[in-house]
């Protein structure tokens, strides 16, 4: 099994403005202006639909990790954030009275950059890239009636590919200097399927997350 090595570096810029005259205040951005912080929150995630998911739903995940962000003009900002994020999907069906349910989780080390832009200093939208690192692919098969696992495989990330790219739309909202709350959609662009078969459809990962960021 193919190890997985994750390289990920944060670049911080300083940017300062000198004040010329003593009644003229000028806002300096300076290194202090860049908040780190930590996030997490949960994960709405499905599979984009072809013709062997009919009956895919979402599924219920989380995400955590940390970001930087960084002034880059008066109302605009960059995000580099590092996540560990869980997708996939899950589908139930019944079966003599009993519901089952087939779930796929597949677990990435996201690295999303926003582009931030800020209506007002505590409201702001943004949208930008989301690179994924595949670290785990399993899928659980149970009895939701008795809550009973029926069977659960190992890891079998090998059969996808474990590198990840999708769009970013978003907006956050802080209650104070410190605490906020965020909202993102994530739509993949990229297949997961390492070797897909000619003429079918791609089946790219999407999801709707939401939850608490905290700057210090």
């Amino acid at each position: 099994m193919k190890k997985l090595i994750l390289g990920i570096a944060v670049l911080s810029t300083s940017l300062a403005f000198a004040q010329t005259t003593t009644t003229t205040t000028t806002r300096s951005m300076s290194s202090s202006d860049v908040r780190f912080g930590i996030k997490a929150g949960m994960n709405v995630s499905s599979l984009s639909k072809n013709e062997t998911l009919e009956d895919q739903g979402s599924k219920i995940g989380f995400n955590a990790g940390v970001f930087a962000n960084i002034p880059v003009a008066e109302s605009f900002s960059i995000q580099p954030e590092v996540l560990y994020s869980q997708y996939g999907d899950k589908y139930d069906y019944v079966v003599a009275g009993n519901r089952y349910s087939y779930a796929n989780h597949l677990d990435y080390v996201t690295v999303p950059v926003m582009f931030q832009y800020n209506f007002i200093p505590n409201l702001y939208v943004e949208a930008g890239p989301e690179f994924g690192f595949m670290v785990s692919a399993k899928n659980k098969a149970k009895n939701e009636t008795n809550n009973d696992v029926l069977a659960e495989s190992g890891n079998y990330k090998d059969n996808f590919n474990t590198f990840n790219v999708g769009i970013g739309l978003g907006a956050g909202y802080y209650f104070t200097d410190n605490i906020g709350i965020t909202a993102r959609y994530v739509a993949g662009v990229t297949d997961i399927a390492k070797d897909r078969p000619a003429n079918s459809d791609a089946v790219r990962n999407n999801a709707f997350q939401v939850g608490l960021a905290y700057k210090f």
